[in-house]
């Protein structure tokens, strides 16, 4: 790509109009509304339900927002330049729920950031360039812009690179998984408990065709609950209750 990519650390925000479509009913978003008197992380990226975007950015954000908002982030907005019904629908299928999805139709904000660049060539027309920011109160405090090399490179834009810079020392969600079958008790009861101690798990229900090679191949086990907690494979249900008590 020719042009070249402004950094803009230090100064404010574009003034742009989003319009959003929120219950059935039209509605006008100014920069002001999202920026003024607040701490706000921005990622932006070259389109909804692409690859990366769906599979790694999105996601990434979403899962450590709690991290974001104990270091002092008021909210996450993703920008696109998309209309606001495909960003809807991209939201419901991400289950997005921490990040704030921003539909930059028109690209208005995207150019006054210097970020709007030709995608023809991918049948896109004119999209953002991937890039993230910290902006306090409007004015953009810290950018990481993606290298300017062909085609969507992803290296520095991530929420943990953001969450970094903020606070290097953040204490990260934990990752946990519990695998699962239907009408399971000793299951029902584990979730109870994992929810008790905190954790914001992952269930992985396991269908009766393919549950015992599942377990043997993942856990070197043959019941359930299994559970993970960081990549450790904790066990069963009394493996989670003694890891509780020894936590207690």
């Amino acid at each position: 790509m020719t042009q070249t990519l402004e950094n803009r650390e230090g100064k404010r925000i574009p003034d742009a109009t989003f319009r959003v479509r929120e219950n059935n009913e039209w509605k006008t978003i100014t920069s002001a509304d999202l920026f003024n008197g607040r701490t706000v992380v921005v990622f932006s990226l070259p389109g909804a339900f692409t690859p990366t975007c769906s599979s790694t950015h999105l996601p990434r954000y979403n899962e450590l927002a709690p991290a974001f908002r104990a270091n002092g982030v008021d909210a996450i907005l993703c920008v696109s330049v998309n209309d606001t019904f495909v960003m809807n629908e991209w939201a419901k299928d991400q289950e997005a729920d921490n990040v704030t999805l921003i539909p930059d139709g028109n690209g208005e904000f995207t150019d006054g950031m210097g970020m709007l660049v030709d995608k023809t060539d991918l049948g896109f027309g004119k999209r953002s360039w991937r890039y993230s920011m910290l902006v306090k109160n409007g004015v953009i405090e810290k950018m990481f812009i993606e290298p300017q090399k062909p085609g969507d490179p992803f290296e520095v834009s991530d929420a943990d690179t953001m969450l970094a810079y903020i606070n290097p020392n953040a204490k990260k969600p934990d990752q946990v998984a519990i695998l699962t079958r239907e009408g399971c008790g000793y299951c029902a009861k584990a979730k109870e408990l994992l929810a008790k101690l905190g954790y914001d798990y992952a269930e992985v229900p396991l269908p009766h065709t393919v549950r015992s090679r599942v377990l043997g191949a993942v856990a070197n086990a043959q019941t359930v609950p299994q559970i993970y907690i960081n990549g450790e494979h904790i066990g069963g249900l009394e493996a989670l209750e003694a890891r509780a008590e020894r936590a207690a």
